[in-house]
């Protein structure tokens, strides 16, 4: 009997030492990946329709922290520069420094160096013609600078409406702040890739570790989540039945 008793206290120790640890296990993922996540990320609120489909107005968005000159065609990236206002904005790469950007070819696209540059993004304009602007020009981008568009080219203002200003609307990359990995609300994940300018010099940007943030956070709170059960759990499951009726037995028979 008393072997018996030893046995399953020790497995009830066990399994309040396993509860335990997935429960410290699980805090250290869930904290650890928000804390990672607001080192690594900065969020922002998209406050214009220039960069529809792709980001909504009042998107809620992750920019990673990055020096400007991580930054590659086609990356979607927050900067701040005073010539463009006050606050911060959110446009798409077209070019970088050394760069020819022109537009549009014969196919209504814009062309890098002479390659054009296809779009999915894009919207189509009231003719149901996709273009990727209504204004055609052509631009040599400074060095150590970028020359960005919006992803709705009928509403957007970008560096075609800088284009008399000093470097042409280009933007210095010391004036990024990150780049944009993901949009968090709505509930969109990672930004598609901008794979129209992979095949370009330089290829393009990897998102960065938005996703195992994520993992990390749901592992970490599956872990905590499991381990705060097994106590309650493991007292349903051991409850003995009432020994009443056994009691009334043996007083029946002392009678």
């Amino acid at each position: 009997m008393s072997g018996t008793i030893r046995t399953k206290g020790g497995h009830g120790r066990l399994g309040s030492v396993l509860s335990g640890l997935a429960v410290a296990v699980g805090c250290v993922l869930f904290l650890g990946g928000f804390v990672w996540g607001a080192v690594l990320y900065q969020p922002f609120t998209v406050p214009t329709d220039s960069m529809t489909p792709t980001i909504d107005v009042g998107s809620k968005i992750l920019a990673e922290r990055i020096d400007g000159d991580e930054v590659r065609r086609g990356d979607v990236v927050v900067f701040k520069d005073p010539l463009w206002g006050a606050s911060p904005m959110v446009k798409r790469v077209a070019g970088i420094g050394g760069d020819t950007v022109a537009c549009c070819d014969r196919d209504g696209r814009l062309t890098v160096n002479g390659t054009p540059v296809v779009e999915p993004y894009l919207r189509p304009g009231a003719d149901g013609r996709t273009v990727a602007s209504g204004r055609e020009f052509s631009v040599t981008v400074p060095e150590d600078s970028l020359f960005l568009l919006g992803d709705d080219r009928n509403v957007s203002l970008d560096s075609r409406t800088h284009l008399e200003d000093a470097g042409q609307g280009s933007v210095p990359r010391s004036m990024v702040i990150g780049r944009v990995d993901a949009v968090v609300w709505p509930a969109k994940g990672l930004l598609e890739p901008a794979t129209g300018f992979a095949g370009l010099p330089g290829g393009s940007s990897r998102p960065g570790p938005f996703e195992a943030l994520l993992t990390a956070i749901a592992a970490g709170t599956a872990l905590i989540l499991l381990g705060s059960a097994y106590g309650p759990v493991a007292r349903l499951l051991t409850r003995r039945p009432s020994e009443g009726p056994r009691q009334g037995a043996r007083e029946k028979v002392g009678a």
